[in-house]
């Protein structure tokens, strides 16, 4: 007989306690313990047929033969980019993203273009009735008799209509609603998410079903539950914009089996969601011409380069300490450029606040986006713009060097087919690849010389 006693899990990071506690000391977060009961003891799983783990020995790896399986690519070439070319069969895909941001008709949408090529797709919803579904699909323009819908929140349950079903594709919407018999404490707690994405883990591995997982957010932003729910799948990935904005950014977190530096850009529509091919165009096309403290980069977001605007705000400080405020950059890697912008150039700044943005919504992280930021800067302190045809690339040291970066060519070509006609980009990226005809490129080795090309007085 199996014994049953009580534990106190935190729902946030999944810290286990015999007692409560005020403060979790994982996550050091206040109020997040609840009482769950814990069976000890031998327990019966459902397993899904197929599965077996006991008995299973090791195999010498040059033994094992490696089957290519063909990805399942869907229409969306934004989303297929992101995975790594396509759904691997097998995969667990978890996806998260802010309520109302399009995550389930994102998904919606991948299940009509899979049944319109015949293939079975199960979409599993425990938020809404089968009605609401529809309602939902019809709105989207999706009727296709290859997909099913199924309102259902029992794990067993769930698991049975995939046996029976075999589809392609299960779409579960969302992992917090499921629950377990077995686990008494309430769907979206950590022991009900865990224990529920593990049997759909099981369940893709054996059978090869590709299952996508909707996961809801915390305020701060993260997926919702334990941080073993990201450990445990093969693919992390983040629905990001704002509600109130037409543009959202899916991006890659964490792939198994392709990069984590992918993004994909849709716009919202009233019919469902449209991807965006050129998504350059759109982060410039309301940029501004001859303003001071507009500079444009050519940022890499995974194999594809990006031109996005930086802007820059200087004005004088009324208060001892100057106010250093970024979107969509790192705050320190401001003060850094400001710093040598002093040190090396001349620049008085330290009784000036600064205001950098990125336009778009777009979070830049490369070292590439460095000699823009602080030729915006600059150009913001003096109030002079730059040439609007001007394009700035590259990484600047502590010293006032400006160092290479990578794929540069790809970076200048963008820039060459959108119409701009210089470059300013490391004196060391030069060599050995030529230069698009339309665009003059230009090497620099230091900021000083960078500013008297860009912002000469």
């Amino acid at each position: 007989m199996a014994k049953i006693k009580t534990k106190f899990v935190c729902q946030e990071c999944g810290y286990e306690s015999a007692k409560w506690m005020g403060k979790c000391p994982g996550c050091n977060n206040w109020n997040s313990f609840v009482e769950e009961t814990a069976i000890t003891g031998k327990q019966t799983r459902h397993t899904f047929s197929g599965i077996t783990t006991a008995g299973s020995k090791p195999e010498r790896i040059t033994s094992i033969v490696s089957e290519q399986e063909p990805r399942i690519t869907t229409d969306l070439k934004e989303l297929n980019r992101v995975l790594g070319g396509g759904i691997v069969p097998g995969s667990l895909v978890l996806i998260g993203g802010d309520p109302g941001i399009g995550k389930s008709t994102l998904l919606l949408q991948v299940s009509q273009q899979l049944a319109k090529k015949q293939l079975p797709v199960l979409y599993i919803s425990g938020e809404e009735s089968t009605r609401q579904t529809k309602l939902r699909a019809d709105r989207l323009g999706v009727s296709s008799d290859s997909l099913y819908v199924l309102a259902e929140t029992n794990m067993l349950s769930i698991t049975n209509h995939i046996e029976q079903l075999k589809p392609s594709l299960v779409i579960i919407d969302s992992i917090q609603t499921i629950y377990r018999e077995e686990v008494t404490s309430a769907p979206g707690s950590v022991s009900q998410v865990r224990e529920c994405t593990s049997e759909l883990m099981r369940i893709a591995k054996t059978s090869g079903i590709p299952i996508l997982i909707v996961g809801h957010v915390t305020k701060e932003g993260a997926i919702a539950g334990p941080r073993l729910l990201e450990h445990m799948v093969d693919t992390v990935l983040y629905f990001e914009g704002e509600r109130h904005h037409t543009y959202r950014i899916l991006r890659g977190v964490k792939n198994r089996f392709g990069s984590t530096n992918e993004m994909g850009i849709f716009e919202m529509k009233e019919e469902g969601l449209r991807e965006v091919l050129n998504p350059s165009e759109i982060f410039l096309e309301e940029r501004s011409q001859g303003s001071a403290g507009s500079t444009v980069v050519a940022s890499m977001e995974g194999t594809r380069p990006i031109l996005v605007e930086i802007q820059a705000l200087i004005s004088p400080s009324s208060f001892g300490n100057p106010r250093r405020m970024a979107t969509g950059v790192d705050h320190n890697r401001v003060s850094l450029l400001m710093a040598v912008l002093e040190k090396r150039v001349g620049l008085m700044l330290q009784n000036q606040d600064a205001y950098i943005k990125v336009a778009g919504g777009v979070k830049l992280d490369e070292p590439a986006i460095d000699l823009a930021t602080a030729i915006s800067i600059a150009s913001s302190f003096r109030d002079i713009p730059t040439r609007p045809d001007d394009i700035f690339i590259g990484e600047v040291g502590l010293t006032g060097e400006i160092r290479r970066v990578s794929r540069i060519e790809q970076r200048v070509q963008e820039a060459a087919k959108l119409g701009f006609k210089r470059v300013i980009c490391p004196q060391n990226n030069l060599d050995g690849w030529t230069f698009p005809k339309s665009i003059e490129v230009i090497g620099v080795k230091t900021i000083q010389e960078a500013l008297n090309l860009a912002i000469p007085r």
